[in-house]
C-alpha cells in the first residue's frame, strides 16, 4: 500500500460548539440505512400480497439490503480513503434516491430484491462517511463518546421510522414508503453540499489506485485484535437485526398485536438502546471502554439466555417477554460503540477502509443472521435462540481473539 503519509492521520481538534452539529449530520447519515429498513418493515405482508409472493421472500429484501450495504461498504471505504469523504458520499446519497425511486414502481418481487441490494449498496456510502468522520476528527475516549451520541440519532430510526411507515400505509400504498426514503436521500445530499466540509486531506490520502486499497485491506485483516473487534459489533448488529427482522412477525402474528401497537412497542424498545447509548457516552469519559465492551457484552449474554428460557416457558406472557427484550436492547448501547472506537484507533490513516471492513462485516452478518429465525419458524423461540447464539459467539471472539477477559485486558491501546 502507497500513502501519502505513512503517519496515522491527526484528528483535528474538536470546538465543543461545533460538536452537536457534527453528531446531528453525521446521526443522519448513519440513521438513512436503518429508516431504509426499519420504515419497510410494517409494510412487508402488503409487500408480499401486492408482488404475488411469500412472507418469506419480503423478508429476504430485507436481507438483500443488508447484503448490498455489506459489500457497498467494502467498495466505498477504500474509495473514500483515495477522493476524501464527499465526492463518494454524494455520489452515494445520489443513486440512493435513484434506486428508491425504482423500488416505488416495481412490479415482481425478484426485481424488487435486486433493487434492495443496489438500494444497501448505494446508502452503504452515508455509513461509511460517517463513521470515518468520527475518526478524521475525534480520537481514543472522545471517539467512542462521539459515536454513542450518534447512537442517539440512530436510536431515534427505530422509534419514528414504522410508526412513520405505519402512517405512510393508513393513507397510501406501501410504494410511497420508498419514494419518502428518496425524499431522505436527497435532503441530506444537500446538507451535505452545504454544512459538511471535506475532513480527508489531500496529503493524508491512499495513492497507488487498486493496489493502494487492496493493501489497506491487507494490513487490517493482519491485525488481529482489528479484525475480532470489527466482528464484535457485526454479531451485535445480528442481535438486533434477529429481533429487528423478527418482531412483525412475532408481535403481530404470534400476540395479535395491530399495526399501531407494534410501532408504539417498536419505539418503547428503541428508547432502550438510546438509553443506554448516553449511559456508555457518559460513563466512557471514566471508564476504559475495554471495559465497557466487556460489561455490556457479557450482561447481554446472561439477559439473553434468559429471554431464551422466557420464550419456551411463556414465564410472564407477553409482558414478561417485552421485560427481558428490553433489558437485552439496552446492553447494546455498550456494545458497537465501544468496539468501533477501539478498533478504528488502530488504523486512523485509513479510517475509510477500517470502517468500511467494521460496517461490512455489520451488514454482512446482520444479513446472514436476520432470516435465520424465519427459517426456524419464526416464533418468539427462534429469535431468541438467533439472538442467544450470535451474542455468544460475540463473547468467544472477544475472549479468544484480544485481551479482554485476561488479568490487564483493560489496558488495550485505544
Amino acid at each position: 500500500m502507497s500513502t501519502a503519509t505513512l503517519a496515522p492521520a491527526a484528528p483535528a481538534p474538536a470546538r465543543s460548539r461545533s460538536v452537536l452539529r457534527w453528531v446531528l449530520m453525521l446521526g443522519a447519515l448513519s440513521a438513512l440505512p436503518a429508516f431504509t429498513v426499519d420504515m419497510y418493515l410494517p409494510a412487508l405482508p402488503q409487500v408480499a400480497e401486492d408482488l404475488g409472493s411469500t412472507a418469506a421472500m419480503a423478508q429476504v429484501t430485507v436481507s438483500c439490503m443488508l447484503v448490498g450495504g455489506a459489500v457497498g461498504q467494502l467498495v466505498i471505504g477504500p474509495l473514500s480513503d483515495r477522493f476524501g469523504r464527499r465526492a463518494p458520499l454524494l455520489v452515494g446519497l445520489a443513486l440512493h434516491v435513484v434506486t428508491s425511486l425504482l423500488c416505488a414502481v416495481v412490479t415482481d418481487m425478484p426485481l424488487l430484491i435486486a433493487l434492495r441490494l443496489l438500494q444497501g449498496f448505494f446508502n452503504s456510502a452515508a455509513a461509511i462517511a460517517s463513521v470515518a468522520v468520527v475518526r478524521d476528527r475525534f480520537v481514543g475516549a472522545e471517539a467512542a463518546r462521539i459515536l454513542s451520541r450518534l447512537m442517539l440519532v440512530i436510536g431515534v430510526a427505530p422509534m419514528f421510522a414504522p410508526t412513520l411507515g405505519t402512517f405512510v400505509l393508513a393513507h397510501a400504498s406501501w410504494r410511497w414508503v420508498f419514494v419518502l426514503l428518496a425524499g431522505m436521500g436527497a435532503v441530506l445530499a444537500l446538507v451535505v453540499l452545504r454544512f459538511m466540509p471535506e475532513t480527508h486531506a489531500p496529503e493524508q490520502r491512499i495513492t497507488g489506485g487498486v493496489a493502494g486499497a487492496l493493501g489497506g485491506y491487507r494490513t487490517l485483516l493482519r491485525d488481529r485484535h482489528f479484525v475480532a473487534l470489527s466482528v464484535v459489533p457485526g454479531l451485535g448488529f445480528g442481535v438486533l437485526m434477529s429481533y429487528v427482522v423478527s418482531s412483525p412477525v412475532v408481535f403481530q402474528q404470534e400476540y395479535g398485536l395491530s399495526q399501531g401497537q407494534f410501532a408504539l412497542l417498536f419505539g418503547v424498545n428503541g428508547l432502550g438502546l438510546v438509553l443506554s447509548a448516553q449511559v456508555n457516552a457518559a460513563l466512557v469519559r471514566r471508564v476504559a471502554p475495554i471495559r465497557l465492551l466487556r460489561l455490556g457484552i457479557v450482561a447481554q449474554a446472561v439477559i439473553t439466555a434468559v429471554l431464551l428460557v422466557v420464550t419456551i416457558t411463556g414465564a410472564g406472557g407477553l409482558a414478561g417477554l417485552l421485560v427481558v427484550l428490553w433489558a437485552v436492547l439496552a446492553f447494546q448501547g455498550l456494545i458497537p460503540a465501544n468496539a468501533s472506537a477501539l478498533a478504528l484507533t488502530r488504523h486512523g490513516q485509513i479510517a475509510g477502509t477500517a470502517a468500511a471492513m467494521i460496517g461490512a462485516i455489520q451488514s454482512l452478518v446482520a444479513g446472514v443472521v436476520s432470516p435465520l429465525a424465519g427459517f426456524l419458524g419464526g416464533g418468539s423461540v427462534a429469535m431468541a435462540s438467533v439472538m442467544l447464539v450470535a451474542v455468544l459467539l460475540a463473547v468467544v471472539v472477544l475472549a479468544v481473539a484480544t485481551p479482554a477477559f485476561r488479568k490487564g485486558g483493560w489496558h488495550l491501546p485505544i
